[in-house]
């Protein structure tokens, strides 16, 4: 079985992070646990300011080169596995993870067909209220660290350090050999598959208006859980577009 370790790259997301000491202490962990890239979506505050390289230390390299992207969907774009944190209580019906689950999962190469050079992600949200159920959906996988269920949300860095240092314990003792099946579909297509068929089952009547969002999300949830592949997303969205063809063929 393959371990992913040598061929897909490790990255670090970060969602409209606030305080430029967070995003510091973060591109020092990324430096410490041998993270290849930190990205930074939508930041809120100057990631490039003194007090973030001063808490970087001699993870300044990795605060110069982190990239900026607009969406998470925009820094999901090459990813191949992508695994989302949760601190919150209202996530809703999505299904959380332990570390070792998630991470175990993130890091194994599966027994699908290689798919070399693209990286596993691992997604952090803001500081004040983590992130949307709807970003949480981008991912694959959602993990909850095992803090306690009256204060759940940790400090930025905090839950960084703990992320990334479970990570490299995996992969040290070489936890995720195991094949877990064949990689996902990349988030960008899956979301396009979702919007087609929501707007397709809107216009004959299926969804309403008020609930498409809470049905298509339950949809989301059935095809992650599923390990929808690629290939698997393309047919379904052929399908949906053929039958989209067929309605408006047959209306008068």
């Amino acid at each position: 079985m393959r371990s992913s370790s040598p061929h897909s790259p490790r990255v670090v997301v970060l969602v409209e992070p606030a305080g430029e000491l967070n995003v510091g202490s973060v591109a020092r962990l990324c430096a410490n646990f041998g993270v290849q890239s930190l990205r930074l979506v939508n930041p809120q505050c100057d990631h490039q300011s003194e007090d973030a390289q001063r808490m970087a230390v001699h993870g300044r390299l990795m605060l110069e080169r982190a990239t900026v992207h607009d969406s998470l969907l925009s820094a999901l774009a090459d990813c191949r596995r992508a695994v989302a944190t949760c601190g919150r209580i209202d996530h809703g019906d999505i299904p959380l993870l332990t570390p070792d689950q998630a991470l175990s999962w993130l890091l194994s190469s599966g027994d699908g067909p290689a798919r070399e050079g693209e990286p596993v992600a691992v997604v952090f949200g803001r500081e004040d209220r983590g992130l949307s159920n709807s970003e949480l959906r981008l991912c694959q996988r959602v993990l909850s660290l095992h803090s306690d269920a009256t204060y759940p949300s940790l400090n930025l860095s905090h839950a960084v350090a703990v992320v990334l240092h479970e990570m490299n314990r995996l992969q040290q003792h070489s936890l995720n050999d195991q094949a877990v099946g064949p990689d996902p579909a990349p988030a960008s297509a899956m979301s396009g598959f979702l919007n087609d068929a929501e707007s397709l089952l809107l216009e004959v009547g299926y969804l309403l208006p008020h609930t498409a969002s809470a049905r298509m999300a339950k949809v989301n949830d059935l095809l992650q859980r599923a390990t929808t592949g690629p290939d698997e997303v393309a047919l379904l969205r052929g399908m949906v577009r053929q039958l989209r063809w067929a309605v408006r063929a047959r209306r008068p």
